[in-house]
C-alpha cells in the first residue's frame, strides 16, 4: 500500500472516531446513565427469567414467557381488544388524576393557610391514607352503579389524599424570604401563590401526585378485575379465568405500559411548573 493510500485510511479512521465521539457525546447528553442501567437490569432480569422458563426450572402453566408476553401483545386476535382496553383504563386514571390535582392542591393550600385546620385534620388524612378505602367499592356500586363513574370515584378517593398530604407539606417548606420578596412588590396573593408558592413546592407535590398515580392505578386495575368492568383490569380477569396465561402476562405488561406512560407525562408536566 502507498504513502497516499495509508493517508487516506489515517483520514478515515479519524474521521470515524471523531464522529463516534460526538455520537457518544450527544447520547450522553440525551440518555441519563441512571436510565441506561435501570434499562439494563430490567433487561437482564427478563433474559433470566425467559431462561429459568424455557429449561422448565419455571413452570409455563404459572408464568408465560417474557418473549411470549410481549409477541402476545401484537398478535391480530388480541391487539383490537388490547388497545380499546389500554385506552379506556387510561382515560379513567387520567380523569382520575385530573380531578385529585385540582381539588387536592387547593385543599393542600386551604390547610397551610389556615394552621388550625391543617393541625385538626393532619392525623384524619394520615388515618385515611393507611386505611383500605378500596373495600368500599361495594357500596360506591350500589350508589352510583356498576359503571365506569365508580372505577372514576374509586381512583379518585385513594389517590387525593397523598396529594393533599404532600401539596400541604410543600407549601409549608416554601422559604419566607421569597413570600416576603414578593409582598414587597405588591403582588396579587394569586400572583405569589403562582410565581413563588407553587413552583417553590412543585418537587413535594409531584411526589404525591405520583404517589396518588399509584394508588389510583391500583384501585381501577384491581376494581376493574373484581367486577369484570372496564379495560384492562377485565381483560386480565378475562384471560385468567379462561387460562390464557400468556394473554394474562400480556396484560399485565399493557398496564405496565399505561403506568409508564402517565409517569411520563407527569414528569414532563413537573419540568414545566418548574
Amino acid at each position: 500500500m502507498s504513502r497516499t493510500s495509508y493517508r487516506h485510511a489515517d483520514r478515515a479512521a479519524g474521521r470515524l472516531e471523531g464522529a463516534l465521539t460526538r455520537i457518544a457525546r450527544t447520547g450522553g447528553k440525551l440518555i441519563d446513565p441512571a436510565v441506561l442501567f435501570g434499562i439494563a437490569v430490567l433487561v437482564a432480569f427478563f433474559l433470566g427469567l425467559e431462561w429459568l422458563i424455557a429449561t422448565d426450572r419455571v413452570s409455563r402453566a404459572v408464568v408465560a414467557l417474557p418473549s411470549d408476553a410481549i409477541a402476545g401483545m401484537f398478535s391480530p386476535d388480541f391487539r383490537g381488544d388490547l388497545i380499546g382496553a389500554c385506552l379506556l383504563t387510561f382515560r379513567l386514571i387520567a380523569v382520575a388524576m385530573i380531578l385529585e390535582v385540582l381539588v387536592a392542591i387547593p385543599v393542600g393550600y386551604l390547610l397551610y393557610r389556615k394552621p388550625v385546620l391543617g393541625t385538626a385534620y393532619e392525623g384524619w388524612l394520615a388515618a385515611l391514607f393507611a386505611a383500605p378505602l378500596f373495600l368500599l367499592y361495594p357500596l360506591f356500586m350500589v350508589i352510583i352503579g356498576r359503571n365506569n363513574y365508580t372505577l372514576i370515584f374509586m381512583g379518585f378517593i385513594a389517590g387525593i389524599i397523598p396529594i393533599i398530604i404532600h401539596a400541604r407539606l410543600a407549601f409549608m417548606t416554601v422559604p419566607q424570604t421569597l413570600i416576603n420578596v414578593g409582598k414587597s412588590f405588591n403582588l396579587p396573593e394569586a400572583t405569589i401563590f403562582r410565581k413563588i408558592i407553587l413552583p417553590s413546592g412543585a418537587p413535594t407535590i409531584f411526589s404525591g401526585i405520583r404517589l396518588g398515580l399509584i394508588y389510583t392505578l391500583i384501585n381501577i386495575i384491581a376494581i376493574e378485575f373484581l367486577v369484570d368492568s372496564g379495560g384492562l383490569g377485565r381483560m386480565i380477569s378475562d384471560r385468567y379465568f379462561r387460562f390464557d396465561i400468556v394473554g394474562t402476562y400480556s396484560a399485565i405488561a399493557a398496564v405496565a405500559l399505561v403506568s409508564i406512560t402517565l409517569n411520563l407525562i407527569i414528569s414532563r408536566l413537573e419540568k414545566m411548573v418548574r
